[in-house]
């Protein structure tokens, strides 16, 4: 087999080209779920004056069903094979768009994102899941680093670019999804190599899936509408103890069942485990920070949709330049020091709002340097926290990846909801409110930083900083029915946490991984 092993640490034939198919639907499924924000008050306009609890589920549809798809979406993948479930969603998500730009209705126009939510969650964790066998591991961390620092690229570039688009028509923020996803459908099916779990793999186990799936879709409802039915209200509350019980039943089966959907062994590895926490409280900060800059510049400052747009022009093209070099500053620093200062970051910016914003425009000298700060802290953090994929084995990085990309989406959706509180409460003038929702990004901030900074120096103290640490025994992983991968042609090898190759085609309906 020591030809299968060269192959796989030399990597896929057309890695770099799968790289970039890979880079691209990622950042068109992350540009939707922020580009929509600032159409907000036109798509209001445009339905005779809709109000705002019902414009908001426009953006909560997409935040709840991708945040509880995303898990299931990703073993499902691991179990169809990665490039049809990829390649499936952009098909889901394109289609999707269309609808909601043709859109008549209000409900249509949410039926629709709901619908574009389904095909990001097939997109999003598998497309890691694809990227990682297709590089050897020498290169993960520079790939992983792209990728992540494209989708950090995205989420900042949604209000610039919505405010452009919005200025001609607010349905062409979804229709610019149309070419990026016939493209990349007709590149993936020429580039993307196909694995999927070995013949005698078995489905997740039911239970499980359908216990997160209820925990996740609980809590984001739950924070969503807890700024309009009050966060004491026996809706919410009775909302969240569901949400709690569900989340009881989901640890039980990962710690107790074989073929849970998200197995104990996963957070075995403290990285892994410490990144998925960070990443939680970091989008808490994040996308708060996102809307609050909004708001900011239109609510108190009293800018267009355009001229807020192009206002924030500055954090994105700060977070690309970063998120560009992810890949050398983590070579070269590791993966804790860039994430801890971009967490500290983004907490810089906050506070710098906090302190010199004034209620009167100043956006040279009290509003631009803020937005150095947070796209440098969101172009430094994110790649390395989402890094934290590769330390698992390949078998797992797409259910690895849905994890994480998991507590990104329900960050968010906490962030955004806290800040709708915190702005919606009365206050003695306009930027208290503003205030708050800063604190509120710099405390969540703060917060990444340090779980990132424990979680590293446990792992040191305790030895379990290798990625070997993450690895199930193998006989659990065979019963998981993950234990081996194959792939479309002989070519197209997946690699394991220890070196070696999985086998392309006949052996691998074993569940063991190819002799080395």
């Amino acid at each position: 087999m020591a030809t299968e092993a060269t192959r796989s640490e030399a990597g896929h034939p057309r890695r770099w080209p799968v790289l970039a198919v890979l880079a691209a639907v990622a950042f068109m499924a992350q540009l939707d779920l922020f580009i929509v924000n600032i159409a907000v008050p036109a798509m209001s306009r445009s339905f005779g004056g809709a109000g705002l609890s019902g414009l908001s589920w426009v953006l909560n549809a997409y935040a709840i069903v991708f945040a509880a798809l995303l898990v299931p979406a990703g073993r499902l993948a691991d179990h169809y094979g990665r490039r049809l479930f990829l390649l499936s969603g952009v098909v889901v998500f394109t289609l999707a768009s269309v609808l909601c730009a043709l859109a008549p209705t209000l409900p249509v126009l949410v039926g629709g994102r709901a619908v574009q939510a389904v095909g990001a969650a097939m997109i999003v964790p598998t497309s890691l899941g694809l990227l990682l066998p297709s590089f050897p591991p020498r290169q993960h961390t520079l790939v992983v680093g792209v990728w992540a620092g494209v989708a950090a690229v995205a989420a900042s570039s949604g209000p610039p670019v919505g405010g452009v688009l919005v200025a001609v028509d607010w349905r062409w923020i979804f229709l610019v999804n149309v070419p990026i996803g016939v493209v990349t459908v007709v590149a993936g099916l020429r580039v993307l190599p196909e694995i999927r779990a070995g013949r005698g793999a078995r489905l997740p186990d039911a239970v499980s899936t359908v216990s997160l799936l209820a925990a996740v879709t609980l809590l984001v409802l739950a924070t969503v509408q807890g700024p309009a039915w009050g966060w004491g209200s026996a809706g919410v509350v009775g909302l969240l103890a569901a949400a709690a019980l569900a989340t009881v039943v989901t640890v039980r089966r990962s710690l107790r069942h074989p073929r849970a959907l998200v197995e104990a062994s996963l957070f075995r590895g403290r990285e892994f485990t410490g990144a998925s926490v960070a990443l939680l409280l970091f989008f808490v900060a994040f996308g708060a920070w996102l809307l609050i800059t909004v708001l900011f510049l239109q609510d108190v400052w009293h800018y267009s949709a355009l001229r807020a747009g192009v206002a924030i022009v500055p954090g994105p093209l700060t977070s690309a330049a970063f998120a560009v070099n992810s890949g050398r500053i983590t070579g070269r620093f590791g993966r804790v020091l860039p994430a801890a200062t971009g967490t500290a970051l983004l907490a810089l910016a906050a506070v710098f709002w906090l302190v010199l914003a004034p209620a009167h425009p100043a956006y040279a000298t009290h509003f631009l340097p803020g937005l150095f700060l947070g796209g440098a802290g969101a172009g430094l953090a994110q790649a390395p926290m989402f890094a934290a994929a590769g330390t698992l084995p390949p078998d797992r990085a797409t259910t690895g990846s849905a994890v994480l990309n998991m507590s990104r989406q329900v960050g968010s959706a906490i962030g955004v909801a806290v800040l709708v509180a915190l702005l919606a409460a009365p206050q003695p003038h306009a930027l208290a409110a503003f205030h708050r929702g800063w604190a509120l990004v710099a405390g969540a901030a703060l917060g990444a930083a340090l779980v990132v900074t424990v979680t590293h120096r446990a792992a040191a103290r305790r030895g379990t900083r290798e990625p070997s640490a993450a690895v199930a025994p193998e006989p659990e992983r065979a019963a998981a029915g993950g234990g081996a991968y194959e792939s479309g042609t002989a070519r197209d090898v997946d690699t394991y946490a220890r070196g070696g190759a999985y086998e392309s085609g006949t052996a691998c309906g074993s569940g063991a991984p190819a002799a080395r």
